[in-house]
């Protein structure tokens, strides 16, 4: 039976109202689920609409390319990961739908450079660095997570970029362990589906841990957690690639970011690039996701130099 003709002109309107929506979702009030976005001084994300307590959202997140899906994780520990779960918030007919559960037993919400792979970290007793699994989009949803990597070595915080190559935490090289290095920045690659690590040596690896970190997928900068103390407070540092493929010294991302002494981790920029989201808690009690506005300071903080 043919559709009426105003009917399907309907149709295609809100067709076409829809597509135009999530193509411009980054720019409306819609955007990172409705929130009033920040300026350049740290607040937290979605007070209270993303976990009630002793749940808290904890760890880096993810946002489709085109600003309708946010993936967060949400635990009630930092040493336990059995009630550890990830999330997924969905902008569907012009409204954020309430989230639901992706993976129970993962951290680290991360999607390929083309968004059809989610990879996560399973939290198991004894081995939650060195594994990474992954779902693949399957409809309107995702398939259960399988795994992808579990090597001997350290796979923590794997982010993959838009060249095929990853960056990880992981084993510290002879070289860095002379230079007191536990824990290594590094580049992961793949060949003949066997993955190798290499260290990324100074000066972006520092004395002791060097684990958490975000890669922007042009692979121009990282974002790492430095100056770690012993009780693992950190801060936020960014280090610039040159381009013969070596990296810069990292620098602060200043005061307002740095303040005080905290756990910070989880570092990830928005698909837009106005955004860094990260992960700031003293303790597990006000432990939270924050956000603050990142351009305007990556612009300041980038080298004029090649």
């Amino acid at each position: 039976m043919p559709i009426p003709k105003r009917l399907a002109w309907l149709t295609c309107a809100l067709f076409v109202s829809t597509v135009l929506a999530q193509k411009t979702l980054w720019n409306g009030p819609e955007a990172y689920l409705g929130q009033t976005p920040p300026g350049e001084t740290p607040i937290v994300f979605a007070p209270g609409l993303l976990a009630d307590r002793p749940l808290f959202p904890m760890g880096r997140v993810a946002w489709s390319a085109d600003g309708t899906e946010y993936y967060y994780a949400v635990n009630d520990s930092w040493t336990s990961g059995a009630d550890a779960k990830i999330m997924e918030a969905r902008y569907r007919k012009h409204h954020w739908e309430k989230a639901t559960v992706v993976a129970l037993g993962f951290l680290s919400p991360t999607l390929s450079a083309d968004g059809k792979t989610l990879y996560m970290r399973r939290i198991l007793k004894g081995s939650s660095m060195n594994n990474v699994w992954r779902s693949q989009r399957s409809g309107h949803g995702w398939g259960p997570p399988k795994p992808f990597l579990e090597e001997s070595y350290g796979v923590y915080d794997y982010m993959p970029t838009a060249s095929g190559r990853a960056y990880v935490g992981s084993k510290a090289n002879a070289e860095d362990e002379t230079n007191g290095i536990t824990y290594a920045y590094s580049v992961l690659t793949m060949a003949d589906g066997k993955a190798s690590v290499t260290s990324l040596g100074q000066p972006l690896n520092e004395p002791g841990f060097n684990g958490d970190l975000y890669v922007a997928q042009d692979e121009s900068y990282m974002i790492v957690s430095a100056r770690e103390t012993k009780d693992y407070d950190s801060q936020l540092y960014i280090s610039f690639r040159r381009p013969d493929g070596t990296w810069r010294e990292p620098v602060s991302l200043g005061a307002k970011i740095n303040e005080g002494l905290a756990h910070r981790w989880g570092q990830y920029v928005t698909p837009d690039g106005k955004y860094l989201f990260y992960t700031h808690g003293t303790s597990e009690k006000d432990c939270t996701v924050f956000w603050v506005r990142f351009d305007t300071l990556l612009a300041r903080l980038r080298p004029k130099e090649s």
